[in-house]
């Protein structure tokens, strides 16, 4: 696949799509709503999701139970509650990256720590592989960096046809957005000397995958952070995202380059990897993605930790007459 903006079709007119286009029509609105007033109503909604969407809070339970085993009930109970109130204002942030202006979005960005090392690392021609984990800040990150500079960002393809061609449509305002089986969008990114954003903290099955512990437990991981590096000679750093108190803007924070990667075995480098991540998420636990089956895929199916899913029922088709 290349880095084109799939097209709109037709199509997506149709009924089955309204209740897409009215979360549009949210979002929108939501964009232009004074800054603060929009985190404050993103948090509301987390506080409803954590009430209603019992199958995400399972899995956030789970999560936070398998990585922080000696935290007391009281505790996990609080920072469950911190973090869907988080998932509640990524959703405010994602409406102003995808339907507001870059005037709003510049003066957001109030500090950057560590930009000497992109800076540095860039010096070297070969771009900057910038190792990041999924926040629900993410896209606001991401997007007041492209803001700041040219930028490049891997992303998963959504599976709504619609949702997909509405959010690279939008993140491509900020950036060079790239789909995660592209790889040749991605070296090329690297070869035009760009930052690229790339995450390697979810469930992943497919061919290059290595079981590496996280927060102790094991991950079915993706190795290709070391390849890509391997390849583009990008030296790795880390890059996130903190809110400000506030509503005062965002700090983006970038780690020196780190040392001796990738080392050749893309299981170690993959060990590693994770140690960088999750010495990420245990800085602002709460902002991390929990609602993610992270520990899905383990060597033995029935080792998989999470409730199953609830299927729709689909309703039966009438005989014809």
């Amino acid at each position: 696949m290349n880095e084109s903006n799939p097209l709109f079709q037709a199509c997506f007119l149709a009924p089955r799509y309204w209740h897409r286009w009215l979360l549009f029509a949210g979002m929108f609105l939501a964009a232009r709503l004074p800054f603060g007033f929009t985190l404050r109503l993103g948090r509301a909604l987390g506080r409803l999701g954590l009430r209603f969407a019992k199958e995400r809070r399972q899995i956030a339970e789970t999560n936070l139970a398998i990585c922080f085993p000696d935290m007391a009930a009281s505790e996990r109970a609080a920072l469950l509650r911190q973090h869907f109130e988080s998932l509640g204002m990524g959703a405010a942030e994602t409406s102003l990256c995808w339907w507001g202006s870059q005037a709003r979005l510049r003066p957001l960005l109030r500090e950057i720590e560590g930009q000497e090392y992109l800076e540095a690392a860039l010096a070297r021609g070969h771009g900057a592989l910038l190792l990041g984990a999924h926040f629900t800040h993410l896209e606001i990150g991401i997007s007041l960096l492209a803001a700041h500079r040219p930028t490049a960002a891997v992303y998963k393809p959504h599976k709504d046809p619609l949702f997909e061609v509405v959010m690279s449509r939008s993140r491509a305002h900020y950036g060079r957005a790239i789909r995660r089986d592209d790889t040749r969008g991605m070296l090329r990114a690297l070869r035009d000397n760009l930052p690229l954003w790339y995450a390697a903290d979810q469930n992943y099955r497919g061919k290059h995958m290595a079981y590496v512990p996280f927060f102790g437990m094991p991950a079915a991981t993706n190795t290709a952070t070391s390849r890509l590096a391997q390849i583009s000679k990008a030296p790795l750093l880390t890059f996130h995202q903190r809110r400000l108190p506030g509503a005062e803007g965002y700090r983006l924070i970038f780690s020196p380059p780190v040392e001796g990667f990738p080392t050749g075995d893309v299981a170690a480098d993959a060990r590693r990897v994770s140690q960088l991540v999750e010495a990420l998420v245990r800085d602002q636990p709460a902002d991390y993605l929990w609602v993610h089956r992270r520990f899905k895929t383990q060597a033995v199916k029935a080792d998989n930790p999470y409730p199953p899913r609830r299927r729709r029922r689909r309703k039966p088709r009438q005989a014809p007459a």
